[in-house]
């Protein structure tokens, strides 16, 4: 069976997304092979009024999910650094869900902790351990720049191996 999962790695300057497939031979639950299909990010200009930044991310989400028409989207959960960021991130993240919702596409979150466990077998490895183990796992020669696109394909790559 073969699923396509979006990876979202939600942020109102940078969105990154990375797109895999996932397919589970039969009679081999144990068995999954992984292919990357894309990767990249959306970028929002501070330069730009808030709701304009939102607007972006609204428009250009949906050009990502007719482009891909995931089957199955995962998404890092909000993890808080800073006050000011956690609220923009959660702002970029409402738009996610608002287009998830109206696309009626079924949807699985994890932590940061998860996701790193997930790749790397520690829940606490670093991020260049988890965009090292997202280059292995999709056999590439080098890890996805920039960063936020490695991190929603570690994010897909979670959800592939949780299903």
């Amino acid at each position: 069976m073969e699923k396509r999962i979006l990876g979202l790695d939600p942020g109102l300057a940078i969105l990154g997304f990375g797109v895999i497939t996932c397919t589970q031979m039969p009679n081999k639950m144990q068995q999954t092979t992984v292919n990357m299909l894309d990767f990249g990010v959306i970028k929002t200009s501070a330069d730009v009024e808030m709701a304009q930044r939102l607007c972006i991310l609204f428009d250009d989400l949906h050009t990502v999910m007719e482009e891909f028409q995931p089957d199955l989207v995962a998404i890092e959960k909000l993890f808080f650094y800073r006050m000011s960021s956690t609220i923009l991130v959660a702002q970029a993240r409402g738009v996610v869900m608002l287009v998830l919702g109206q696309r009626r596409l079924p949807y699985v979150e994890f932590t940061p902790a998860q996701i790193k466990q997930a790749l790397t077998g520690y829940g606490n490895a670093d991020k260049s351990e988890v965009q090292e183990a997202v280059a292995r796992e999709l056999d590439l020669d080098e890890i996805p720049k920039p960063d936020d696109a490695a991190d929603a394909l570690a994010v897909a790559l979670t959800a592939c191996y949780q299903i």
